[in-house]
């Protein structure tokens, strides 16, 4: 990317963010936006469709970074309070662009977004388990209800919430586990051939 392109992307962006962080996105307006980073109307548009697809785009930037920080997300099966710990230092890693993008009515949008994202790595694992229902349903409330019950204990010592949580998801986590995998079909047995 051009360095002057990549400029501007970036004071969009910081300008969007400080923007963001006093008011609900619905208030921000493209004028606005470039009236504040000093950029023509047409700057924006040729990278941005409008104020809600850049506030999306930034939205799944931080998804994919909570995401990509896990070091094994493969753990939803095998050791789920190992994952829902490293999910959760995801999201105090990401915890300041967090508090900004998903604050006000898109709160909500965080955790569906990372509910996608999690599915989808373990189903692209383990496709044989997509449609298994107490699996989703198991999934779905260890990631809602862990995010929730997070968000809530802001006033507790992160690491002992952490912790909390990740005990509370290992311990439903009988329903995370994977069936046993069954070895394939051996071939039958060939008679050896008549010398």
């Amino acid at each position: 990317m051009d360095l002057r392109v990549a400029k501007t992307k970036n004071a969009i962006i910081n300008t969007f963010l400080s923007l963001r962080a006093r008011k609900p996105l619905e208030k921000i307006t493209v004028k606005e936006l470039c009236e504040t980073a000093m950029i023509n109307k047409s700057t924006f548009y040729s990278h941005y469709g409008d104020i809600y697809e850049l506030s999306d785009s930034l939205e799944t930037e931080v998804v994919m970074s909570v995401i990509q920080s896990m070091d094994h997300p493969e753990y939803i099966f095998e050791a789920p309070g190992e994952f829902t710990r490293q999910l959760f230092l995801g999201y105090l890693s990401q915890d300041n662009l967090i508090q900004i993008l998903f604050s006000h009515n898109r709160s909500s949008l965080l955790v569906s977004k990372i509910e996608r994202a999690v599915k989808e790595l373990a189903f692209e694992k383990h496709p044989q388990l997509r449609q298994q229902p107490a699996l989703n349903i198991a999934l779905t409330f260890a990631i809602y209800g862990g995010y929730y019950a997070y968000a809530e204990s802001r006033n507790y010592d992160q690491e002992t919430v952490i912790d909390v949580l990740g005990e509370i998801t290992r311990k439903i986590g009988e329903l995370l586990t994977l069936p046993p995998v069954s070895p394939p079909p051996q071939p039958p047995l060939q008679s050896p051939a008549p010398h």
